[in-house]
């Protein structure tokens, strides 16, 4: 089932364009990261989706309810956790919360119960009388987290959940969106690509408003770019230009070289016969291969070569 379906979303301001003709889905129960630099329109994106503003054309849908026809029934299906969480810092956690289920239409009888189911989730059992104004921003996003908890949602949307977290906290955070993500379809933005790749199953990456790649990590061997680590016993003047001579080699880049032996890596295209050829021509050279090691990509790896690739912003 779709949990959530983003049709061509653009949104203008003027003569800037902040998002443009942007399209994805989300099935339930999958977790998905948001990705791009400063000003990508991560946040544009999330706030759209949430039913905040609304987009200049396109649509959203969230369990089959049209955002913009039928706002109140869409709505009623979303937690949202702003980067900046509009608390009521005069109230204790347990005000607030209670208050939260109050606008959710969370029925009466329950909420005691589901007040303190999510203040075990998020860890806000010990503070639950304090002062809001007195936690820590730590702790004032765990509240926010709490907040969008309330009503039991099937989208949850975070944008930078982590932010003021310290390292043992973002730790946990990664136990709370797994445990989370049994029951709730989960999308949240973050400029901190190892936290995205340890909890995300699936990742866009916007750069100037647009979506400019949607990417698996469950299926790392799909891509298609493969790169190899190749060591052998020849130089890099003798070696470079072989390896560029291959059909199956789209780039060579040196990393060590003296005059008995040369390091390189290499990107070739998914389903090219790179092995074979490598192979045939290492054997008609009469060199040795010392080590030829298939790489995996990181997140970062991905995102900086294709944000790096990607076009300027453009005006309306």
């Amino acid at each position: 089932m779709v949990s959530v379906s983003a049709n061509q979303l653009t949104k203008r301001y003027g003569r800037l364009t902040a998002l443009e003709d942007v399209s994805f889905e989300v099935q339930e129960g999958q977790v998905l990261g948001l990705l791009g630099q400063n000003g990508a329109g991560k946040s544009t994106l999330l706030n759209i989706l949430s039913g905040y503003f609304p987009p200049s054309s396109g649509d959203v849908r969230v369990i089959e309810k049209d955002m913009l026809m039928n706002p109140l029934h869409a709505k009623a299906h979303i937690g949202y956790l702003p980067e900046n969480p509009p608390l009521y810092t005069e109230m204790t956690v347990a005000e607030y919360l209670h208050f939260c289920c109050k606008l959710k239409g969370v029925v009466s009888a329950d909420v005691a119960s589901h007040i303190e189911e999510i203040k075990q989730i998020t860890g806000l059992s010990d503070v639950s009388h304090r002062l809001i104004a007195h936690l820590s921003r730590g702790y004032r996003q765990r509240v926010g987290l709490a907040q969008a908890l309330c009503g039991n949602p099937e989208v949850l949307l975070l944008d930078e959940p982590t932010a003021g977290f310290d390292p043992s906290q973002v730790v946990e955070f990664r136990g709370i969106i797994s445990s989370l993500a049994k029951r709730h379809t989960i999308i949240f933005s973050s400029h901190i690509l190892s936290e995205v790749q340890a909890i995300c199953q699936r990742v866009l990456i916007l750069h100037h408003g647009r979506l400019v790649a949607d990417e698996d990590l469950r299926q790392k061997d799909g891509r298609d770019i493969r790169r190899f680590r190749l060591r052998t016993a020849i130089n890099k003047e003798r070696m470079l230009p072989a390896l560029r001579g291959l059909p199956s080699v789209s780039r060579v880049k040196i990393t060590v070289s003296d005059h008995t032996m040369s390091e390189a890596i290499i990107e070739t295209k998914s389903g090219s016969p790179f092995e074979r050829e490598l192979m045939t021509l290492f054997s008609g050279l009469q060199v040795p291969i010392l080590a030829l090691v298939p790489m995996q990509d990181t997140l970062e790896d991905i995102f900086l070569r294709i944000t790096s690739g990607a076009n300027a912003p453009r005006e309306a």
